[in-house]
């Protein structure tokens, strides 16, 4: 029994000491003017995202400029004509999206 409450209480000890540390993927845009549009990308621990795919995309699921951020985490474009979407991808699960109603 005295091995069995120190084995359960080693277990808990571990489990305590573990931690669990999730980073969010972010992405921020802004209008520069009226014409164009600045993304900042990251993670929420501030590691930098250079290279990741930054693409623009119609409201018919058609892109409109393909992207990447670049060596300070950052992708500016000339703003589209209609309705479009920001999407920062790192692949499945790590996805940001941001309507261009949102981008003021």
């Amino acid at each position: 029994m005295n091995r069995v409450f120190s084995l359960v209480l080693a277990t808990l000890a571990l489990a305590a000491s573990t931690q669990v540390t999730a980073h969010g993927l972010y992405c921020q845009c802004q209008a520069i003017g009226g014409e164009q549009i600045r993304c900042n990308g990251g993670m929420s621990d501030g590691t930098a995202l250079p290279g990741a795919t930054l693409d623009v995309v119609g409201y018919d699921d058609n892109t409109l400029l393909a992207g990447k951020l670049g060596d300070d985490s950052s992708f500016t474009f000339a703003r589209p004509d209609g309705g479009f979407y920001v999407l920062l991808e790192l692949g499945p699960g790590h996805t940001v999206e941001i309507d261009h109603k949102d981008i003021r």
